[in-house]
Parts: structure tokens; C-alpha cells; sequence
């Protein structure tokens, strides 16, 4: 794995609506640059990003974690993405995001019982991805539906992958959309 630059970004909602949100709300995503060993060709074996997705997953899991100043077990909500430059393809998101990742990215945040929302597309320098998350333990509380948009603007070049990880310490600002509240989750299954 090679590594171009790590980027950190914090949000802290503290007005929304036009109403206070106290305490205020906020979400950080870590973000890995990285160079694409297979731009430009096409190969089968995609292990070598696999196992960059496992590294990547407790990487920046911590660093999103170490943004918001929360201890791991503090997070609420998760997601993650990936913006592969134009030499690529999805499918190498795809090896990043999804055969290793998850475990080493639970670990960081404290856990997380249900799944890691996801997305991935391909883009140049500048392309911004909206990256989906949920609550870590029950995916269906619909106070931690969300996403928040990430933009590298000088990646990723055409040999590059942008990888991202979000976390929160708490859901939307005063949702009031009804559904299951986390407070009545029972966080066995990952869903409810």
C-alpha cells in the first residue's frame, strides 16, 4: 500500500433549521489517498486491495475516531467510500470496501453490529462522494440515516484511490421523521 496523503475533516453542527442543536452534533471523515497498483490494466486477483482495505479499516477508522475526541464506544453512526481515479475500476473499490475492511474499522469505532453502509464510483481530481451512514448497531434507527459529502481536491488522479471513513457521535439534527429511536433499539441483529 501506498500511501499519498491522509486528510481529516470535522463538521460540528451547532444551528440547523434555525434551531440550536445542543449539544452540538458532529462527524468526521479520514481520508487515505492512495496509489492504484492495477490502474491501467485489468487483473483478476485483487487480494493486494483486499488486504489494503484490511490495513485502511483500522487506519483510518482511529483517525476518524481521534477527530471527533470520542472514546471508540462513544460512535453512533458509521459509513465509508471510494472515489477510484479514472484509470481504474469500481470493482477496485469494491475489493477495498468490502471483503476485509469491516472488522478492523468495528474494532476502531468500538464495535458495530450492523452493516457499514457504502458507496463507490469513479471520478477525477475534485470528484466529491456523498458517504452513506446508519446507526453502528441497528440500521434501521431512522435518526442516524444521513451521509456527508467528501471532496479531495487535488485527487483522486488517474492512478489514485480515495478512500474514506466516517463516524459520528450522534444522529441528524432534530429528526423528527417517526421510526425506531435508538434508545429503543435492541442492537442484537444489526438491523433492529
Amino acid at each position: 500500500m501506498e500511501v499519498v496523503k491522509y486528510v481529516t475533516i470535522l463538521e460540528e453542527i451547532h444551528l440547523d433549521g434555525g434551531r440550536k442543536m445542543d449539544p452540538p452534533g458532529r462527524r468526521a471523515a479520514a481520508v487515505a489517498i492512495i496509489r492504484n497498483p492495477f490502474a491501467g490494466k485489468y487483473v483478476e486477483d485483487l487480494s493486494p486491495l483486499m488486504d489494503t482495505g484490511e490495513k485502511l479499516g483500522g487506519i483510518l477508522g482511529k483517525m476518524a475516531v481521534d477527530a471527533l475526541g470520542i472514546v471508540p464506544e462513544k460512535v453512533e453512526s458509521y459509513g465509508k467510500a471510494a472515489i477510484v481515479g479514472e484509470g481504474g475500476e469500481r470493482e477496485h473499490a469494491a475489493a477495498i470496501l468490502h471483503p476485509k475492511l469491516g472488522k478492523p474499522f468495528r474494532d476502531s469505532v468500538g464495535g458495530g453490529k450492523s452493516l457499514i453502509p457504502s458507496a463507490k464510483k469513479v471520478g477525477g481530481m475534485g470528484t466529491e462522494i456523498d458517504v452513506p451512514i446508519n446507526f453502528k448497531d441497528a440500521a434501521f434507527v431512522r435518526s442516524h440515516f444521513d451521509a456527508m459529502t467528501v471532496r479531495v481536491d487535488d485527487a483522486p488522479r488517474s492512478d489514485e484511490i480515495v478512500v474514506v471513513h466516517e463516524v459520528t457521535d450522534s444522529g441528524r439534527a432534530h429528526p423528527r421523521i417517526g421510526g425506531l429511536k435508538k434508545e429503543d433499539a435492541k442492537m442484537e441483529d444489526g438491523l433492529r
